[in-house]
């Protein structure tokens, strides 16, 4: 099973026997509780389910507990809070222009869009075959989504700010969140050209908002502030000293300049230009949590990670700000946003990578350019994830759902821009089907030889440096796709 599963059945524990002021302080098992407030609380309420279908899981001292009953409920739990996922496809498709021609219902944008985010693969093996509860927290962030496309702004806001101190990850958006509210609703008028009309910024919808933010940060952190635990939530929420990676490096630049370090100490090596007596072994390849140094190219420090991050979104914040094009103008950032900080981000998980493809979906069913950035994103981004099933018996279940998804995806958006070019030009294609031999590869030449022992992984490393490639085509695709499409180009006069 994964360690999720043991993870959250901690949660449960510390959550149901322990008193508030101990939650974040609690370190019996190595899973110690790192999300914020409102997620504990969301354990503490499952805690008191859990305790009829299994009490011993509720025991702290029960390392690495399982049974069928606890994880039967585990997995219930995921199937019943997927509900408000559901309700919000529902909410997101109504907000889409449905005037685009179709035979029948199989090809209208809005069926198509329930189909890519229900049926997403990515959200269904994490949560359903590997196990977490994202499906609720996406649920929260496309429902506000919904409420900010169908200008009810302040639920927009509301179900944000909640969402914040659910998983503190959804901070990647924030910037688009913050931008698009202050544009769209603090200023209630535009001049004529679609500047700012600065007389039209209202007082009251600033407060309004601050309210929303202050109430729901009292409410969630308000209870640590008082006991004086707030430091030590922060530094649960924010655990710099796991290292720049992951022990699976996602597939972001840092796991190419992670590659480009570990290709300059081989040639440096074989060069002579190295004391091999001096190079930790394997220091970013063994498949732990922890800090490093690089070898030849400079250390990556958090601060580095976070000004690089910045510097990644400023571009879509400014786009947002100065041509924000309505909704569809507010998804480019928050993609774009998603994408920077999942590309440049310290320590970032795999699993991120879906905070950029689920919103990008909503893109995809508008525009023939976005469906082929949504199909090289989805695509790369999905395989990057095979290596959390890495059972034998997985190996078919994770092909085959991928494989059905894929094909879903490329053949209904091919349908629906029919009259369009391609989306996909014959560079993007080949890059895709290189995926096939990789699996290959990875899955069932690797195992076989004997580099298995000495280089396990080799594998993972070259899933992620070549699901970076791709990861990071896109992200520079939707950039200049988006810059174009804001900055006109003005006509030559005869």
């Amino acid at each position: 099973y994964s360690t999720d599963f043991e993870v959250h059945r901690n949660w449960l524990a510390i959550t149901h026997n322990l008193p508030l002021s101990q939650w974040y302080y609690e370190a019996t098992s190595e899973w110690t509780l790192d999300y914020p407030p409102f997620f504990a609380w969301f354990e503490y309420a499952l805690s008191h389910v859990a305790k009829y279908f299994d009490p011993q899981m509720l025991v702290i001292e029960n390392l690495n507990y399982t049974s069928h009953a606890t994880i039967f409920f585990q997995r219930l739990s995921v199937i019943f809070t997927d509900i408000l996922f559901i309700y919000a496809v529902h909410e997101c498709c109504r907000c889409v222009n449905g005037k685009r021609a179709a035979k029948d219902i199989l090809e209208k944008p809005t069926f198509i869009l329930a189909v890519l985010l229900l049926w997403n693969f990515g959200l269904l093996i994490v949560d359903h075959i590997h196990f977490q509860y994202n499906g609720f927290l996406f649920g929260l962030l496309l429902l506000s989504v919904a409420r900010l496309c169908q200008k009810r702004y302040l639920e927009g806001a509301l179900l944000f700010a909640v969402l914040l101190h659910f998983k503190h990850i959804f901070m990647y958006v924030a910037p688009a969140y913050g931008i698009y509210l202050l544009r769209s609703y603090c200023f209630t008028a535009n001049n004529a050209d679609g500047s700012l009309k600065w007389r039209s910024f209202s007082f009251l919808h600033v407060t309004l908002l601050g309210l929303i933010v202050c109430l729901v940060s009292a409410l969630s952190l308000g209870p640590f502030l008082v006991l004086g635990q707030l430091p030590q939530v922060i530094s649960r929420l924010f655990p710099f000293k796991r290292g720049l990676c992951h022990a699976y490096w996602a597939p972001n630049f840092w796991a190419l300049y992670n590659a480009m370090d570990k290709a300059l100490t081989i040639l440096g090596l074989k060069c002579n230009f190295l004391d091999h007596t001096k190079i930790p072994k394997a220091s970013m390849t063994g498949g732990l949590v922890q800090e490093f140094q690089h070898t030849v190219l400079p250390s990556v420090t958090p601060l580095a990670t976070l000004i690089c991050t910045l510097i990644a979104i400023l571009p879509s914040v400014f786009c947002l700000w100065f041509k924000p094009q309505g909704p569809r103008g507010f998804l480019q950032c928050l993609v774009l946003c998603a994408l920077s900080s999942f590309m440049f981000g310290w320590h970032v998980h795999e699993k991120a990578i879906l905070l950029a493809i689920l919103p990008l979906s909503l893109l995809s069913i508008q525009r023939a350019k976005d469906a082929g950035i949504y199909l090289i994103l989805t695509t790369t981004g999905h395989f990057s994830l095979f290596p959390l099933l890495f059972t034998p018996a997985e190996l078919p279940i994770k092909i085959l759902l991928m494989l059905l998804f894929t094909v879903y995806s490329f053949s209904s958006l091919k349908s629906l821009f029919r009259r369009e070019k391609p989306l996909l030009n014959w560079l993007e294609t080949i890059y895709l089907i290189q995926l096939v031999p990789l699996e290959i590869f990875c899955e069932i030449i690797f195992p076989l030889t004997p580099w298995k022992w000495h280089f396990p992984f080799v594998p993972l490393l070259l899933t992620s440096v070549y699901c970076a490639l791709g990861v990071t085509y896109t992200w520079l695709k939707l950039y200049v796709s988006v810059l174009t499409e804001r900055i006109p180009v003005r006509q030559k006069t005869e």
